[in-house]
């Protein structure tokens, strides 16, 4: 592998993580990376506390820059090309220079497709009109907050109740803006049980944010400049100055598919265990690619930035003539609003029930800390477990300071194939101001077992 030449389509989390393990362990193979954007590797994720002042720069979020990758590990990065076509059979990329709208082709013998997922943006009235945005690369926040910054909105609608929609109504409240939250869905946070989600929208209404569900997009009025006055519903018309589209994303998997490397999960690009595509020397890592569930053992299409940078990881170690397998995915994720703290992983009721298997769940509520303890919030702790056997599929966990991070204990345990009674006895840590003496994760175990 050292003397064949990479071509890496994308660097963020993915491309980068796989660049870069190539280079540490060739440090002369020749490494080549487009990148349509401005940034390489950076944090999308802290988009939403950019865009509420928590943090104080842009240029924070961005891990490594174009040029340290340029300078320290001689990788050939270069920004603002865009690749437009792929050529399997001759092995080249067609990119564009999108600064002189200059095309060229660049050989490879190993190709990594690591393009990422693009927002989902209807087709409707008003949607590309200023003042409307999705939130997808850094370059997206920063033109959020610099609108914000030139044009003072007093009346934000976020249209979706998923991850981005939550933290940005938390963001935009820390930036005193009258916020509304509108999601088609009968709840927020769809990828959760309505039991679990009761309480998010309810402390969301009591900071202020007006939650709307049930509720579908059906236009974005202007006002005379052009720029967005109005939300449209099929229920209402709500005022605004500044609107956030975060009803969800789909893989960047069209010049794949286009080049006939073939398309498995939502779209996705078909992977095996080992990132290697349909066609032979052509590898797909990060949001444009598949992962393999460990407990629907199928493949799944589930974005994150955890995922892509493993699967970059494995990738790399490949491309570097390793022999590296990519276990799978849990769709394990975290966020919060204000100091509510909200996570899952594994299979939720309705996915264990459309998968088939009978199934068992239970939610327990406790505190997070001993209850003498200053500072002992509530937790909400939900676990779902495989009927006949107590094995543990899913767990879901609401609630406040120092809830959250418990959805690792059981995302390890699913993925070691616990039952739920082996959860109960394992040696979890113990002291007043962590957990009371039985954890909030091992009562809910203790219920199903």
């Amino acid at each position: 592998m050292k003397d064949r030449k990479l071509v890496v389509i994308g660097g963020d989390a993915a491309g980068m993580s796989a660049a870069s393990k190539v280079r540490r362990e060739h440090p002369d193979r020749e490494i080549v990376v487009f990148e349509r954007g401005r940034h390489t590797s950076y944090a999308a994720c802290g988009m939403p506390y950019y865009i509420a002042g928590q943090i104080d720069s842009a240029e924070r979020l961005v891990a490594r820059a174009p040029q340290v990758f340029r300078d320290k590990q001689r990788i050939d990065v270069r920004t603002r090309h865009e690749v437009v076509a792929i050529d399997t059979t001759g092995q080249r990329v067609r990119v564009r220079d999108l600064d002189s709208e200059r095309e060229f082709e660049e050989s490879w013998d190993e190709l990594l497709i690591a393009t990422g997922a693009a927002p989902i943006v209807p087709d409707l009235p008003g949607v590309d009109a200023p003042g409307v945005f999705s939130l997808s690369t850094l370059q997206s926040g920063i033109d959020v907050f610099e609108d914000m910054e030139r044009n003072t909105p007093r009346r934000a609608v976020i249209v979706g109740g998923g991850y981005i929609g939550i933290e940005m109504a938390e963001a935009l409240l820390d930036r005193d803006l009258e916020v509304t939250l509108i999601d088609m869905a009968p709840q927020v946070m769809s990828t959760m049980d309505a039991d679990m989600t009761e309480s998010i929208a309810q402390t969301m209404r009591e900071a202020g944010v007006q939650v709307f569900l049930g509720e579908a997009l059906k236009g974005i009025e202007t006002g005379s400049d052009g720029r967005v006055r109005q939300v449209v519903t099929d229920q209402r018309r709500i005022d605004a100055d500044l609107v956030i589209l975060g009803i969800g994303i789909r893989p960047r998997s069209d010049l794949a598919e286009a080049a006939g490397i073939g398309l498995g999960a939502a779209g996705a690009i078909r992977v095996d265990s080992r990132m290697q595509t349909s066609v032979q020397h052509v590898w797909a890592a990060g949001d444009c690619a598949e992962s393999f569930h460990i407990v629907k053992e199928e493949p799944v299409f589930i974005a994150l930035g955890t995922v892509a940078n493993k699967h970059g990881l494995v990738a790399g170690i490949n491309l570097s003539g390793g022999t590296m397998q990519f276990p799978g995915v849990l769709g394990t994720a975290i966020t919060r609003f204000q100091d509510l703290e909200i996570a899952r992983t594994g299979l939720s009721e309705k996915e264990a029930g459309d998968m088939g298997i009978a199934w068992r769940a239970k939610a327990i509520e406790a505190l997070t800390r001993s209850h003498y303890f200053p500072g002992a919030g509530k937790i909400k702790v939900k676990l779902v477990v495989e009927d006949d056997t107590g094995r543990l599929l899913g767990g879901q966990i609401v609630g406040r300071a120092g809830a959250a991070k418990r959805i690792d204990t059981i995302a390890a345990a699913i993925t070691a194939g616990m039952t739920a009674e082996q959860v109960t006895y394992l040696d979890l840590s113990y002291a007043p101001p962590f957990s009371p003496v039985w954890d909030p994760v091992q009562i809910a175990a203790r219920t199903l077992s």
